[in-house]
């Protein structure tokens, strides 16, 4: 018997192996929580996939050139407009008694809906609106005519119609089409003019405004030195005027190349007639752009297509922001950003090194650990409350009255600027920097220190040639996460120095060139006024969509060349472990 008690694995029937592996709990191989696992991996991998599917998507679309349909309905009302999108909605009892039996019962056997379509149909200054709801049931004819326009202005957003005629050096002439050699040349000219005449007054004016400025400053500050009634005063008002008599002359001369400028582009003008009658004229200088929405080729769209890429990415907003480009914010993010992480790197890299390598392990040291990790979760507001606060009103005033006392009361720090929103989030992102560093120090085996140490180096030399080479690819990873949280950020920065319309650059060619102190545009704050602060929501949703798609390609071009130096380190010191 005892032979036969001793069945082993191996003199085991396969069929009673199966069973015994089937009575196993799957609990205890972990299986359940492996699902669990895979299964939420999954599903946030597809929600972020989907997101910017969504994103990139909607944005690249936004710029091509849809047709334009004229739509009457059965009250005789013709509206033009390039169809948005349609849904379906349920009409109420009085709208339903005013239509055809026909229609009823339709709409009945659709469970009571029908449809609608959004139309952009432009023409705000003669209509009041920028769309349209047309529902199907009042349409009676719906058709593309090919002379229809689609004509994009600096003002009142797009107009939809045709031309009636055209003037030129202020001679009235009809327009057969939009490829007439006279029509084009007189646009292409008047836009040119219209850029002069900008430039003159932005870069040339604007440079002789600030010198007369900066005089002014300059004798306002020798008034508070020295007095009205000192000899240095009188010595630098005479300065002054004389210089400003100069200035003033100079100013005269480019004030009349700028009328001379707008008064040719006055004699370019062109009529427009909207499909209900309307007509409108606009100088040349005016119209961005234009183009028969209907008779358009494949290689006219892709050419309008890139030309609004071109704007989008390399001029100023106009038409509350939901045309025109987005330069300012697009430079106004990056500098903000890399202003930040020059400003957390170094803070955040010392602090952890102190935690880490220096300070004595103990409850005071547990206590600043666990502060550092509980300010993570402080809310992004409270370090704008903070930031214009401490930042703006108290350092920045300090500033103003010890070194700018002649601008006062008007502040040139004590208010919201880039370098105190680089600041703001230096602070909002120091602890992420701060527990990545340490977790990359304390990576570096204590060997490497003993080594260095057993060769006559001093601490910091062993730190500084040991331990910082090597976990410099952590402190990278810190530094990524607090670039791409620091980048998104709205709130703080609503406080301390972002608006709506900035269209100076931080960087110019005015002394010193670079001014920390100004006002800026952010691409996550453009995307929050586009969206919520417009003047129509539908007008603002493209624009949405595709300056987060810009938001998103920025932060990810600056991360992945952070990425790209911390592999390279990591590379450097691979294997040097002992």
């Amino acid at each position: 018997m005892g032979v036969i008690a001793e069945t082993t694995q191996e003199n085991r029937t396969p069929a009673a192996v199966g069973a015994a592996i089937r009575r196993t709990d799957m609990r205890a191989r972990g299986e359940p929580a492996l699902w669990v696992l895979g299964g939420a991996l999954a599903l946030g991998i597809a929600m972020i996939a989907g997101f910017l599917a969504l994103v990139a998507w909607n944005g690249i679309l936004t710029f091509i050139p849809k047709p334009i349909d004229v739509v009457t309905q059965a009250d005789g009302t013709v509206t033009a407009g390039e169809p948005f999108r349609e849904e379906l909605f349920r009409p109420d009892a009085e709208v339903l008694e005013a239509l055809t039996p026909e229609w009823r019962a339709r709409i009945a056997a659709a469970d009571g809906y029908t449809s609608r379509t959004l139309y952009r149909t432009g023409n705000f200054d003669l209509y009041g609106e920028d769309f349209r709801w047309i529902p199907d049931f009042t349409v009676t004819k719906r058709e593309r005519p090919a002379n229809v326009l689609f004509i994009e202005r600096l003002e009142w957003g797009p107009f939809v119609g045709s031309i009636k005629s055209a003037t030129i050096d202020g001679a009235e002439r009809q327009i057969a089409s939009l490829d007439d050699p006279a029509f084009v040349a007189a646009h292409r000219m008047s836009r040119q003019r219209w850029a002069q005449a900008n430039d003159i007054e932005k870069d040339e004016i604007g440079a002789i405004n600030h010198k007369l400025e900066a005089a002014r400053l300059d004798l306002r500050g020798v008034e508070l030195d020295s007095g009205r009634d000192s000899t240095d005063y009188r010595q630098a008002q005479a300065r002054v005027e004389a210089d400003a008599a100069v200035q003033r002359g100079n100013y005269d001369k480019l004030a009349v190349q700028v009328e001379d400028l707008r008064r040719l582009n006055a004699a370019n003008t062109v009529t427009f007639v909207a499909v209900g009658g309307e007509e409108k004229t606009e100088e040349m200088a005016h119209l961005v752009r234009f183009y028969p929405a209907n008779d358009l080729s494949f290689g006219g769209k892709i050419a309008v297509y890139f030309s609004r890429w071109a704007e989008f990415l390399g001029d100023e907003p106009r038409e509350a922001n939901t045309e025109g480009g987005v330069l300012p914010a697009i430079f106004g993010t990056a500098a903000m950003t890399l202003l930040m992480v020059i400003a957390v790197a170094p803070f955040g890299v010392m602090t952890a090194l102190y935690l880490r390598e220096y300070a004595k392990q103990g409850r005071l040291v547990s206590i600043v650990r666990i502060s550092v990790n509980n300010l993570a979760g402080v809310p992004s507001i409270v370090y704008g409350v903070f930031g214009l606060g401490f930042f703006a009103y108290t350092l920045g005033g300090s500033i103003d009255a010890l070194f700018y006392p002649e601008r006062l009361p008007n502040p040139t720090f004590g208010t919201g600027g880039l370098l105190w929103s680089a600041l703001t989030l230096a602070l909002l992102t120091v602890p992420v920097v701060i527990v990545a560093t340490e977790e990359a120090l304390a990576a570096v085996p204590r060997s490497m220190r003993e080594g260095s140490l057993a060769c006559g180096a001093s601490k910091w030399q062993t730190i500084r040639n040991i331990v910082l080479p090597r976990a410099m690819p952590g402190i990278m990873t810190g530094i990524i996460l607090a670039m791409a949280r620091g980048a998104g950020e709205v709130a703080p920065l609503m406080l301390v120095g972002v608006v709506k319309l900035a269209p100076e650059l931080p960087v110019d060619g005015l002394f010193p060139f670079v001014h920390l102190e100004r006002s800026f545009m952010h691409l996550g704050f453009h995307i929050y006024d586009v969206g919520f602060q417009s003047r129509n929501a539908e007008a603002g949703k493209p624009m949405v969509f595709v300056t987060t798609m810009l938001l998103i390609s920025l932060i990810f071009v600056m991360n992945v060349v952070a990425i790209v130096i911390r592999n390279r380190l990591r590379r450097k010191f691979a294997g040097s472990q002992f």
